[in-house]
Formats: C-alpha cells, structure tokens, sequence
C-alpha cells in the first residue's frame, strides 16, 4: 500500500455520518451506443459477499445496452500479482482489479481516476492510499474494522459488558465468566491473513501516537536498526497475542478453512469472542439468522490510558482500478460506468449497502450521497467509534506486497503453533522487513 495514508478520525467520522447530500452525477447507462463492449473485472472484491457482488453485476448488465460486465475468477490460493501479472504477459488484463497493497506495483499501468465523479465523491483522507505521486489509480470500495468481535447474547449470559473492556487483565477476566458459564471464551484463528495482516496491524498501529511516529516504526524495519525485542509495545503486543492463544478453544487449523470454522463458532453461540474484522459480519448473520454481534478494541496493555486500547483499526480494504494498457477505451469506459453504477444508482447502492438477506453486501458507504444507510449492529458500532474519534490507521496497508504473506504463512504461525519463541518472532519479522522499499517514502516498488 503506499502513500501519505489514512483515516484521520475527523474526515472519517464525516465520511461515515452518510451524508444524505444530494450530489449530481453523470448518468452512465446510454441505451444506445455504437457497439457493447466486455467489461472483465478479476474477483469479486471478496468471496464473502461474492454472491450479492455478482447479483449487483447481473443486476447492471440487466439495466443498460452498452456494457457486459464479466467476473473472471482467480486463484485464491495465488497472490494478487501472481494472477494478474500472466494476465498481463498474454495480453488478456482485466479491465476492473481489485486490491490494496499492490496498487504501487500496477501504479504505471493503470488509468487516473482523479476528475471521476467518484473520485469526486470521496473524502482526500479516504483516497489517500489509492494515490501514487499525484495519480489517483484507485477509488475506495468501503471502509472496514477490525478488532474483537463478540456474540452479544453469549457476553450477556456470562455477565460481560465489553464496554467495561480497558486492559489485557479486563480481557482475561472476561474470557474466565465466559468459560464459567458454560461457554468458550475465543476463537483465535490461525489462517495466514488473519494474523499476516491484522493481527501484525495492532503492533504496528500502536507503535506511535502519531502517523509520522509509526511511519518512523516501518522505516527503522527496513533499515534493520529495530530492536523489536526490547520494544516495550512489542513486548504487550506479544503478552496479547499469548492471552488470545491461552483462552483459544478453536481448533488450530492452518489453512483457508479456518475461516469458516471460526464462523461458525461465534454464530452457533458457543463462543464468546473472536478476533476477526466486519467483514464476517454476512456470514454471521446468514449462520445465525439475526443474532446480534459487536466489534470492540483489543487492549494490548494493562494500563487503560495506554494510546490504542480504547481504539479499532478503521480503513479500506481495497480499491478498484481500471487497465489503461490493453483495454479499449470503451471498455474502460464501462469500467467506469459500472462502478459509477455501483455508488451512486438507488439500485447499486442497495446492493452496496443493504442487508445481507436481502441480497446486499452491508458495505459501510464510503461516497458521498448514499440514500441506503447500514442496519447492522456492527456497522453502527463502527460509526459510533469513528465519530467518537476513536480509530487507528490501518498500518497493514502500508506493508510491501508480499510481506503480509511472508509474516502470517511463515513466522506467526509458527509461534501460534509454539515452534518458535518469542525473541525468534522479532528476529523474524525484523527479517521480513529488512531492505524492504519504503513506499511510504515514495520509493518505487
């Protein structure tokens, strides 16, 4: 990921009061046009929504004459880049891609998305991560947070209030009602994502109080001048990560279905917490037909006014770019239209935004302009920490492409599993980083 990020907390809360402010766009569905184009798009942003996502496609094509919006499924089990780059060699580039940390490695092949309507509908702090030297390369899908996620009617028997969650020692004393009371306190999952991305985000997101300070924190990485073993952050980051693997009673599992363990085992109740973000929130709902479930900060110290412990990692997943080498130029104007389409028709955003029962993708509006507010539990949370200024940058965003992997697949699972210690984990993650480029800095990727 890049750039001059992220979310300050004053420009998101404003993002996610969804404004209802009228905004004029440019109508993109023509029901003429001299000829109908293919528009591909790889993925489907992510497989969790992916049915609402190719309804909202089908949807789309159904409303206009001029474009046929196509997904072209990937390799999950294969990079970003590792499916896009043959695409690219065979000349066959998709005209939409889907990404986060890779938009420096597709920043020169890709079209500038600045005087777009869309672009024009978002907050600067929001764009800030899809911008390369100037060139606006990507739009923004949503905003997302993660953190503790908690089954409300299994906290509620136990006797927890997850407001009254300040410090590492509140989060043990709750795990220990939980187990009381019949239930099991977490589901800490190992899959590689979980723990490559976010769960190496809490470190990285507490390390400063200030975007520079932690920016500061991945540049001395890359140098190879930190000691992460003698940082006091490190240390509580690792007695954090300790506590969630002592209370886990999911089965350790390696692999992607992990995911749906995890699932399964906050939906059916038998579990209080979980660390996982909300974008598990459709699959919740559609496993427990209606429960309710919460987000809330995870305390990586015990002092309660530590910076960070009151807070949750707020930011975008991911932001969409459309193929300036091999696409045509009307496809890559019907890249454009869909996408327009998307954020802006009552139709797309009803798909954006709405339930997951009702066929949406209950993404938290990130445009300007919505109509279609979010009736999640999760997502209302989300907003509540967010005017409350209460968020933390998604640091993982920054992270060179491939590190994500390199950290989850490799030193974080070996210590969840108990193969390495704890000073092997720094020395591995100092590894990971050192010679690293500074995209941060600008340097080129």
């Amino acid at each position: 990921m890049k750039k001059s990020m992220k979310l300050g907390a004053l420009a998101l809360a404003s993002t996610l009061s969804l404004s209802l402010i009228a905004v004029a766009t440019p109508s993109a569905s023509a029901n003429t046009c001299p000829r109908k184009a293919t528009v591909t798009m790889l993925g489907t942003i992510k497989p969790e929504i992916q049915d609402q996502f190719l309804a909202a496609v089908a949807d789309y094509n159904k409303a206009q004459n001029c474009y046929t919006v196509k997904s072209v499924p990937g390799d999950r089990k294969l990079t970003f880049l590792q499916n896009v780059t043959p695409m690219y060699a065979a000349k066959n580039a998709p005209t939409i891609m889907y990404t986060l940390q890779e938009i420096p490695d597709m920043a020169d092949k890709v079209l500038d998305l600045k005087l777009t309507p869309l672009a024009r509908l978002v907050s600067k702090s929001l764009l800030a991560s899809g911008n390369v030297n100037g060139r606006q390369v990507g739009v923004p899908s949503t905003a997302e947070a993660f953190g503790l996620l908690y089954n409300k009617k299994v906290l509620d028997k136990a006797g927890v209030d997850p407001s009254k969650i300040a410090t590492r020692a509140d989060l043990e004393a709750a795990f220990k009602k939980i187990e009381a009371s019949g239930k099991k306190p977490l589901h800490f999952s190992a899959i590689w994502w979980s723990l490559g991305a976010h769960f190496t985000n809490i470190f990285h997101t507490n390390v400063g109080k200030t975007k520079e300070a932690r920016l500061a924190g991945l540049d001395a990485l890359v140098a190879g001048k930190a000691d992460l073993a003698n940082n006091a952050t490190f240390k509580n980051w690792v007695a954090t990560m300790d506590l969630l693997k002592k209370y886990n009673a999911g089965k350790v599992n390696l692999t992607d279905t992990e995911y749906d363990a995890s699932i399964a085992n906050l939906a059916g109740g038998d579990f209080g917490f979980m660390f996982q973000g909300n974008w598990t929130e459709p699959n919740l709902i559609t496993a427990s037909k209606g429960d309710d479930f919460g987000l809330m900060p995870l305390p990586i110290s015990n002092n309660a006014k530590d910076y960070g412990n009151d807070s949750i990692p707020v930011g975008v997943p991911g932001y969409f770019m459309i193929d300036a080498q091999q696409s045509t130029k009307w496809q890559q104007k019907g890249a454009l239209d869909f996408l327009t389409w998307l954020y802006t028709s009552p139709a797309g955003q009803k798909r954006v935004a709405g339930p997951v029962e009702e066929g949406g993708m209950s993404f938290i509006p990130v445009y300007k302009g919505f109509k279609v507010e979010p009736k999640t539990y999760m997502a209302k949370e989300i907003s509540k920490f967010a005017s409350a200024g209460k968020t933390l940058d998604w640091m993982n965003s920054y992270y060179p492409a491939g590190l994500q992997e390199e950290v989850g697949k490799v030193s974080m699972q070996q210590y969840f599993t108990d193969k390495i210690s704890a000073a092997d984990l720094a020395k591995a993650i100092e590894a990971a980083w050192k010679g690293k480029p500074k995209t941060w800095r600008g340097e080129a990727a």
